[in-house]
């Protein structure tokens, strides 16, 4: 199977090197992104935006031609729901890493704070402690080191969907900073921020503790948990 990961913000390619062995060992082949604007931390990133990033997942989704899955951490969740709206005959399963999908009309964060055309990594104390579980001060160090800025627009920008088969495309939630329990708590009182995930027809979840970066914190077990969602 042909796999594409999507990395959350801040982040490259570069960012699942951890997490792919397990999925190479079993015989998958994986395409790891760098979207437009995360090149480098000198890349232009004026006028990139929320569907420039779609689009580059759409154009990988192309270029394999077959049948793909799709996973995406954090704010990559919105970009593969995107591209699973443009693509829901060649896409066999979504996986959202501490992710969901973006429902129409929503944007991914719109607090962050920006810099011109692109958004800095955020002190630490900016964050949920949620977020920071078992991201000690040698990951943390070396997180910043690596990050990169933003660009604005995907933060801000507004999901468009049109595709009503993204429904029938199967999910994998990999819950690590939400557990499970209170997501399916939130889809049954109706809560925004699960509103597009609830329209799913079929969706399974998967508990991973620890905080919102895995890849960094826990890789192993995310690429167990990613290969055993697409061996199914």
């Amino acid at each position: 199977m042909d796999i594409i990961l999507v990395p959350g913000f801040w982040l490259d390619a570069s960012s699942w090197d951890e997490v792919t062995p397990p999925l190479v060992a079993a015989g998958h082949r994986v395409l790891p992104l760098t979207l437009p604007g995360l090149e480098a931390a000198d890349a232009p990133r004026a006028g990139i935006g929320l569907r420039d990033h779609i689009d580059a997942v759409v154009a990988a989704v192309d270029s394999i031609g077959g049948p793909v899955v799709l996973v995406g951490h954090s704010g990559g969740g919105a970009i593969i729901h995107g591209a699973v709206d443009g693509r829901p005959d060649k896409v066999v399963r979504a996986v959202y890493v501490d992710s969901g999908p973006l429902a129409e009309g929503g944007v991914i964060s719109d607090e962050l704070p920006a810099e011109g055309d692109e958004i800095p990594l955020p002190p630490w104390d900016g964050f949920e402690d949620a977020d920071l579980v078992d991201l000690g001060e040698e990951l943390r160090a070396a997180f910043r080191a690596r990050a990169i800025p933003q660009p604005r627009g995907v933060a801000q920008d507004q999901q468009h969907l049109h595709d009503q088969r993204r429904y029938d495309v199967p999910a994998t939630v990999i819950a690590c900073e939400f557990p499970s329990a209170m997501l399916t708590q939130w889809i049954a009182a109706g809560h925004p921020y699960v509103v597009e995930l609830a329209r799913i027809h079929d969706v399974e979840y998967v508990d991973l503790p620890t905080g919102h970066w895995p890849q960094f914190t826990r890789p192993a077990a995310l690429g167990a948990a990613i290969l055993a969602a697409v061996d199914r």
